[in-house]
């Protein structure tokens, strides 16, 4: 047995094309970037291809090292499930040494096994879902929803026997667009600020209007510009709408492209706000972070600290780990892991419990500190 998994690994070292399959959410697709950095740099190079959700595809985009990416779409699967399939099937029908597949879906499974001569795949520990992967995957590994998705990513590396350190690498970023955004805050006369990130992708992840306005006429007197941060869904347009007029508050949602995001995050002081995949970047920048959450799971999505190289993993109300503090509410149910208090993608009870004042509190001992 020995000899035949050392005469696997021995074949895996001579891939040079590589398809790593992501099908979940933006978070899934950025926490791979340090994954995919590894097997660049072990492979000398590689043609490294992702085969992604469409809907996540502008993040991977700014991945490095990606040759093409491929896009599965959820709309058309509506329209026309099939006919997708079938074109993905011939696109990537052993084109690939080697296949990495970060989700245990059927699917996903599928993808990998058809693209690569080689395969591996995170599978779900329930056997009865995952015993028919297991026997047709070259390596498998088991999906822990107790462990931090970075490193469940990083788990496709421990298989393949490629030395890494547990840490979440920062968006890269062009120069040119650190220089223009430098320039646009030089001529608003900002040089240091914070970020105020207030939307998320989802409703049940998002503070309520009337705390979050208390919070950012707190912040305010901290005398201190704060730029509100978002993207051009829908949610984030109705939240720029409810963003208090302040000479110190800067409103760039929707004004801002995703590399522009990333510099201003770069540039910034802290991070203040939602659990969502700017939260990540700028912890991966190490930045100094406070997030407030509501139902989700910390163990596997609370912002990665790579200074202590760890992540919370127990739930309480105030909790400070290196460059991080994270918020939650008390209640018993926290966190549930559910979309919302219906799992529906509604109202999160515990969001709203959350006091600004407390937030505050932590935000100006922080400040107030680095300013002695």
């Amino acid at each position: 047995m020995y000899f035949l998994v050392h005469f696997c690994i021995k074949i895996l070292k001579k891939s040079k094309k590589i398809l790593i399959i992501i099908q979940r959410s933006n978070g899934d697709v950025f926490f791979s970037t340090s994954l995919v950095r590894a097997l660049y740099n072990y492979y000398q190079s590689p043609q490294i291809d992702l085969l992604i959700n469409e809907d996540t595809s502008l993040i991977g985009e700014t991945i490095p090292f990606i040759n093409h990416i491929y896009k599965f779409s959820y709309i058309e699967k509506k329209n026309n499930r099939w006919r997708q399939e079938k074109n993905i099937f011939f696109k990537i029908f052993r084109k690939y040494d080697l296949s990495i597949n970060l989700t245990a879906s059927d699917r996903s499974v599928i993808y990998a096994l058809i693209s690569g001569n080689k395969t591996i795949s995170a599978v779900e520990v329930d056997n009865k879902k995952s015993w028919w992967k297991k026997a047709l995957l070259t390596h498998f590994y088991y999906f822990n929803k107790d462990k931090h998705i970075l490193l469940n990513n990083l788990d496709a590396l421990g298989v393949l026997n490629i030395n890494h350190l547990p840490i979440q690498q920062p968006p890269d970023i062009n120069n040119q667009v650190i220089t223009r955004m430098r320039r646009k805050l030089s001529n608003i006369g900002i040089s240091n600020f914070i970020i105020f990130h207030p939307s998320a992708q989802y409703v049940y992840k998002i503070y309520p209007q009337h705390l979050r306005n208390k919070l950012l006429e707190l912040l305010v007197t901290l005398n201190i510009p704060i730029i509100i941060t978002g993207g051009n869904s829908q949610l984030d347009f109705e939240i720029k709408l409810t963003i208090p007029d302040s000479s110190d508050i800067i409103n760039l949602i929707g004004e801002t492209s995703l590399e522009e995001l990333y510099a201003l995050s770069e540039l910034s002081s802290a991070y203040i706000g939602m659990d969502t995949m700017n939260m990540h970047i700028a912890a991966s920048q190490n930045k100094r972070i406070f997030a407030i959450f509501g139902p989700t799971i910390l163990k596997m999505w609370s912002p990665w600290s790579n200074e202590l190289k760890k992540n919370a993993t127990e739930n309480m109300p105030v909790q400070t780990y290196g460059n991080i503090t994270i918020f939650q509410d008390s209640l018993p149910c926290v966190a549930c892991g559910n979309a919302g208090c219906d799992d529906k993608h509604g109202k999160s009870e515990c969001l709203f419990n959350i006091n600004p004042s407390v937030i505050f509190k932590e935000i100006k001992d922080w400040y107030q500190s680095i300013h002695v």
